[in-house]
């Protein structure tokens, strides 16, 4: 027969179940309502572009945007694939930090830093720092890029060598 403490930790742990149920599996606001899969998704295109961009493929790299899609000044697929290619492949890596997404009405707004280093440098170095501030959509193909606009981090004043 089971003793209290196995009840009420079983109590607990279905208590703890049916709140996740209920509550945790999406995120609401005022604007809109994003599904846990929904924030895998669009963390799966953050990646996506991010791997392309390193590997050098201007048409993966597109793919991450609607087809009308914006990049800065360079709207369009097919602009966006020829002003990839004019950037030729990376020898440069990105690394991603502190990705925030908040559900609007027509989808998601995405902000995160972004670190770039050359790994062929030994010891490592930060290239350059950017902040990104992002508007995706739902579309038949996933979670896209609508708009996405890089800028200089200006909340961090370059310090001096000591």
């Amino acid at each position: 027969m089971p003793t209290r403490k196995t009840l009420t930790v079983l109590l607990f742990t279905v208590i703890a179940a049916w709140v996740y149920t209920a509550y945790g599996q999406k995120t609401t606001s005022a604007a809109g309502t994003l599904t846990t899969q929904d924030y895998i998704d669009i963390e799966q295109n953050y990646a996506r572009y991010y791997h392309t961009i390193d590997a050098g493929d201007a048409e993966g790299w597109a793919d991450t945007f609607t087809d009308d899609g914006v990049f800065n000044n360079t709207k369009g697929r097919v602009a966006l694939v020829e002003s990839r290619k004019r950037g030729g492949p990376s020898k440069t890596r990105h690394v991603v930090s502190n990705l925030v997404i908040t559900p609007t009405a027509e989808g998601a707004n995405g902000s995160l830093y972004v670190f770039i280093f050359d790994p062929q440098v030994v010891p490592l170095k930060i290239n350059s720092y950017s902040r990104y501030d992002d508007t995706l959509v739902k579309t038949a193909k996933g979670w896209r890029f609508k708009t996405k606009m890089r800028s200089t981090d200006t909340t961090m004043q370059p310090r001096t060598q000591q």
